[in-house]
């Protein structure tokens, strides 16, 4: 098989079937434009968006043929134009709406940052795009305070384990729900204060240990049923982040509920947050690379991939095979220093 390669949605269609394993039209990157910067990708992870998009589902539908990915690392290889602050040879995070998962790739110099001191290349690979939406949707959206209760949905996965980590880091208590007794229990060196089983009538346990008050903030990257539960324990006045819709059912809202409970229903996109308010991005980005300095974040990686199973990888994700985040490898250099 080719050393340069890239993996490439050529049409949507629900079983993958317009997705390749492609081999690239030369070994070295292509010569960046203005603004732009070349990377030598050493590795990418999956989101679940990646997955929507190759089947038409996703708010973003990049021009086929697109390349998957939408976040990764690797070394600087070379620098477009204009561009100031990288040289060759530096590692670097991206995260961009795809492009990732390919030996080369070329990215928007804003769209790069340092790897965090000491991480490998799957975990520098895989913290961006979950501790960005954790921030913009508990920070930015939802407000979360020291003190209060911060109830998230799909924790094992990279979003949710990304606000388990944010939510204790803030001084929230965190009561984190899965399916997986397993996977649950590595959130709790994570922050989680309660771990609960999504299963069944989690709205109940929620209470429980509230006291019968309910969360002040649910985190919910699920939908479906689980967001139907979830307007059952959130607090009077509490504030409700729609994520996503993981579950593949978007609910409905009854408004006198709304009403009768005083709380939020906020809806959180956190890239287009960013580039509609593009102000607000040298801040936010500098916090997530200071939180990730001190440990704040750390990526859930629960399986790695060579990218000549790229395929499979994706495989996984449509069935959850593994907790947090799957990384693609294209290997190729030690970790970073």
């Amino acid at each position: 098989m080719p050393r340069s390669l890239a993996l490439r949605c050529h049409r949507l269609a629900d079983d993958l079937a317009g997705v390749a394993l492609d081999p690239l039209d030369r070994l070295d990157p292509v010569p960046p434009a203005a603004g732009e910067v070349a990377v030598s990708m050493r590795a990418a992870a999956l989101n679940f968006p990646d997955l929507l998009m190759t089947r038409g589902g996703y708010q973003h539908k990049p021009t086929l043929p697109f390349t998957i990915g939408m976040e990764g690392a690797g070394t600087v290889a070379a620098v477009g134009p204009g561009v100031a602050g990288w040289r060759v040879g530096d590692a670097v995070c991206v995260s961009d709406k795809s492009g990732a998962i390919a030996h080369h790739a070329v990215f928007p110099a804003s769209a790069l940052s340092a790897v965090p001191p000491g991480w490998d290349w799957p975990s520098a690979a895989a913290w961006q795009v979950g501790a960005l939406t954790a921030y913009v949707a508990l920070v930015v959206r939802g407000g979360l305070r020291a003190g209060e209760t911060l109830l998230v949905h799909g924790a094992t996965g990279g979003m949710g384990a990304a606000a388990v980590q944010l939510g204790a880091a803030l001084g929230a208590t965190v009561i984190a729900t899965g399916s997986d007794p397993a996977w649950l229990e590595r959130l709790r060196p994570m922050g989680a204060t309660h771990l609960v089983s999504s299963r069944g009538d989690f709205h109940e346990q929620v209470k429980a240990l509230t006291g019968g008050r309910g969360a002040d903030v649910v985190y919910d990257p699920v939908g479906g049923d689980v967001f139907d539960r979830s307007t059952r324990c959130i607090g009077f006045g509490g504030r409700l982040l729609v994520i996503g819709f993981a579950a593949g059912r978007i609910p409905a809202l009854a408004a006198n509920h709304v009403l009768i409970k005083s709380y939020a229903v906020i809806g959180v996109r956190a890239g287009e947050w960013l580039r509609q308010r593009p102000a607000d991005a040298p801040r936010i980005r500098a916090e997530l690379a200071r939180l990730a300095a001190q440990g704040t974040f750390r990526p859930l990686v629960g399986a790695c991939f060579p990218i000549e199973r790229a395929i499979d990888a994706l495989r996984a994700l449509e069935r959850r095979e593994a907790p947090g985040k799957i990384v693609v490898e294209m290997g190729a250099g030690s970790d970073p220093a």
